[in-house]
């Protein structure tokens, strides 16, 4: 695939699997393609449900300052604080490098970066790791510890990232969401879920007491390795943060589109 078409493909596949997400938290969240912005938004307390996003490709400055301030005004009618994700390869050169300035002036502020990844790298071969053993999502319990580390992990208050998860029957039954256990500690946890003929791989997340030991890429290959036996898809995409960049490639992921995530000024 070009860079082009599997930036596409990525910004594709985050409304696809936003859209189970977001109506699996609340069947009446607001889930809308507009001309240029697809809303996926549960307005719970877990941030990363509420999501708008532009889709529009090639869109100049112009084009894309407009879109900006829409997606800024959808934002602010909300209750619940979200982000904004704007897949850089969409926007033309001019675009991307008024892309700060524009976001400041629709009230906007930079939040973090973020990358598209890719691959055709399916199957994988069943992993191991001395220190684990891999316990699949099935009961609350399990989501509230998975739950957890992803609050841990991304900086929010625990309360937020249960309000995420915990209670979802689609979390327990179509996401193929494993625990990484060292004895009976939670310490590591990934999901993958099908989306578009792909696996879509999410919320990844290592306690920071235990990282840097190769949990996170065992418990995530897991995760994949589980959803390509159950599914037979062999292509997978996720969205990779600063922390996870570094480990995906060690899968066979291939970086396309920089993201840049966007929150509502104070």
């Amino acid at each position: 695939m070009s860079d082009l078409v599997e930036s596409i493909e990525s910004v594709e596949q985050l409304a696809a699997v936003w859209r189970a997400m977001v109506l699996d938290r609340d069947e009446g969240a607001d889930v809308r393609d507009l001309p240029g912005i697809a809303v996926r938004w549960a307005d719970c307390r877990f941030a990363f449900w509420n999501c708008v996003t532009l889709t529009d490709v090639g869109a100049d400055a112009e084009l894309a300052g407009r879109r900006l301030g829409q997606a800024a005004d959808i934002m602010r009618s909300k209750k619940h604080p979200g982000f904004l994700w704007i897949f850089e390869d969409l926007l033309d050169d001019e675009a991307r490098s008024a892309l700060e300035t524009a976001a400041e002036r629709a009230g906007l502020r930079y939040a973090f970066p973020g990358t598209g990844m890719a691959g055709d790298l399916l199957p994988i071969p069943e992993p191991v790791h001395p220190d684990l053993t891999f316990v699949r999502v099935s009961s609350d319990e399990h989501l509230r510890a998975y739950a957890d580390l992803n609050s841990r992990g991304y900086g929010f208050p625990l309360e937020d990232g249960r309000d995420g998860v915990v209670g979802s029957t689609l979390w327990k039954n179509e996401v193929y969401a494993y625990l990484g256990m060292r004895g009976d500690v939670p310490v590591a946890c990934a999901g993958a879920v099908e989306a578009e003929g792909r696996l879509f791989v999410v919320l990844v997340a290592t306690d920071s007491e235990w990282q840097r030991r190769g949990y996170g890429e065992a418990v995530t290959r897991k995760a994949l390795y589980e959803g390509a036996r159950a599914t037979g898809l062999t292509r997978a995409t996720l969205h990779a943060t600063v922390a996870g960049a570094p480990v995906y490639p060690r899968i066979g992921f291939r970086p396309n589109s920089p993201i840049s995530f966007f929150s509502l000024k104070d």
